[in-house]
């Protein structure tokens, strides 16, 4: 019987530490594209550290839409991402609620409704970044349609000529360090194992 019970804690304590935050909704379900990353490195770890560089040094992104655009997309996922999957729990979780006001200012910015589902403005702006990469700002004006982005030139605009975003910098620097102190903890990154985006 004692061994049944230990057995019972187990399963519960496992299915808890993959059981999403009281705040979770199924609009936090979030994933970046395949081509978000080349080769077979972490999707999210990707993430964290381009759009830590990208928020950090906006310098780096002026006339250069198409990564502004991914860096924006990035945010938006690491916002539910951080907060909400399992596979960060171990987080200070002060850095998913900085990301989630980092994602309220990067929308405001670059002007997208911040009712957008965060799957929906993840996938327009890689959408948008692949057009532009291509030189066709014609379908990038076409994937930023309303509602999600009531004025695409506007948003187009906005991200050529990116500013310093302090609340984005802030929570980008912030997870960047978290993904090295629990690499420095667990010896080898802790976005450093297989996976990606999404529940785990």
């Amino acid at each position: 019987m004692r061994v049944l019970n230990l057995c019972a804690a187990a399963l519960l304590a496992g299915l808890a530490a993959c059981t999403p935050g009281p705040n979770y909704s199924p609009r936090d379900n979030v994933s970046l594209p395949p081509d978000s990353v080349q080769g077979a490195g972490d999707p999210t770890r990707s993430a964290i550290l381009n759009a830590a560089y990208a928020f950090g040094t906006p310098s780096s992104l002026a006339g250069r839409p198409a990564e502004a655009a991914v860096a924006v997309a990035q945010l938006d996922y690491l916002a539910s991402e951080i907060t909400f999957g399992p596979r960060w729990r171990e987080f200070d979780p002060t850095v998913g609620l900085l990301l989630q006001r980092a994602r309220q200012e990067v929308r405001n910015y670059v002007g997208v409704s911040q009712d957008a589902a965060p799957q929906v403005v993840i996938d327009a702006f890689y959408t948008t970044s692949r057009a532009l990469r291509a030189n066709d700002t014609a379908a990038a004006e076409r994937i930023l349609a309303p509602p999600v982005v009531p004025n695409a030139r506007l948003t187009l605009g906005h991200l050529t000529a990116m500013p310093l975003l302090p609340i984005a910098n802030q929570a980008t620097a912030r997870a960047a360090q978290e993904l090295d102190r629990m690499g420095r903890i667990d010896g080898r990154g802790r976005g450093g194992g297989g996976g990606g985006g999404g529940r785990s």
